[in-house]
């Protein structure tokens, strides 16, 4: 059914079930920040890919972009600093059936939440990661993050950050994620693309965001990335070659590739956990007396 103000999009399971579409809240980001096209893009798989609202469920940590799950008609859940991944992780257990998407920034992700990332990344969790990668710490205006330029002048660094940054690819194929993209929040279409496929994925897929600060980021702006840019997919990459994505992880200079990296089909963490192959926890029985009266304490 066609999208229109009358007949909202609906999934295969009926119209009781509507696919989701924006929330109430009202994004609360700068004027031009990146994070907006990323917001759409991750709307826009998900009403293409048809997964009814009731099934998604969107988590994230502390930042500016970690506020993302506020904007959508999903379930959401906003944890703290450094932690959407172990509570991503630990939604996808209780409950294998639902779509978990966890979402932050490069401070978040790849500073104090970047030992949670390497080890579901290791264990091939089915859950979709994106990452709006600023190169600055935002929310707290204006501080060097893991991935800032060498020689960026932050509040933090007010003499140039003498760190090399983290390469968040390069991470991610070394850690073992099996689905691993890069994309621009300034080509929300593209970007679409490769966050729908983290979701269809059947293991861990990471999607990082070139996601410009169009208020603390004065380097690598809109501008920036446009005149560096060039899609994997038109240079002849094959994503299934690790090697080739190990050297295309490498390249930053003029030019900055972006797209899918690798992929593979690797068994899941929940395919090999004998716990989970008998169904989702939700429905097993706990074998506690007083369960109910017990979980009551907590709704």
């Amino acid at each position: 059914m066609a999208e229109s103000a009358a007949a909202p999009i609906v999934s295969p399971a009926g119209p009781q079930f509507p696919i989701i579409g924006k929330s109430h809240v009202k994004p609360t980001w700068c004027p031009g920040c990146g994070d907006f096209g990323v917001v759409a893009s991750v709307e826009m798989a998900l009403k293409r890919l048809k997964i009814p609202s009731k099934d998604v469920v969107i988590v994230s940590g502390i930042g500016c972009s970690s506020n993302l799950p506020h904007f959508l008609s999903s379930y959401g859940f906003h944890g703290i600093h450094g932690r959407a991944i172990p509570l991503a992780e630990g939604i996808r257990w209780g409950n294998h059936t639902l779509t978990v998407i966890a979402t932050g920034g490069d401070g978040d992700g790849f500073g104090i939440g970047v030992g949670h990332l390497i080890h579901a990344m290791r264990r091939n969790v089915k859950l979709t990661y994106v990452t709006m990668d600023n190169q600055i710490y935002g929310l707290t205006t204006g501080q060097a993050s893991p991935t800032s330029t060498m020689g960026a002048k932050t509040k933090s660094t007010p003499f140039g950050v003498i760190e090399a940054p983290l390469d968040p690819i390069a991470l991610a194929l070394a850690s073992g994620a099996t689905y691993v993209a890069r994309g621009f929040s300034g080509d929300v279409k593209h970007l679409a693309d490769l966050v729908a496929g983290a979701i269809q994925h059947k293991g861990f897929g990471f999607v990082d965001v070139f996601s410009p600060c169009v208020t603390y980021n004065k380097i690598n702006t809109f501008d920036f990335f446009r005149q560096r840019l060039y899609k994997l997919e038109s240079s002849g990459h094959d994503p299934k070659d690790i090697v080739a994505a190990w050297q295309r992880s490498l390249e930053w200079g003029d030019k900055i590739p972006i797209g899918l990296f690798y992929a593979v089909d690797k068994p899941t963490y929940e395919d090999l956990e004998e716990v989970l192959a008998a169904g989702p926890l939700v429905n097993q029985p706990s074998g506690l007396k007083g369960r109910e009266s017990l979980l009551d304490e907590f709704v």
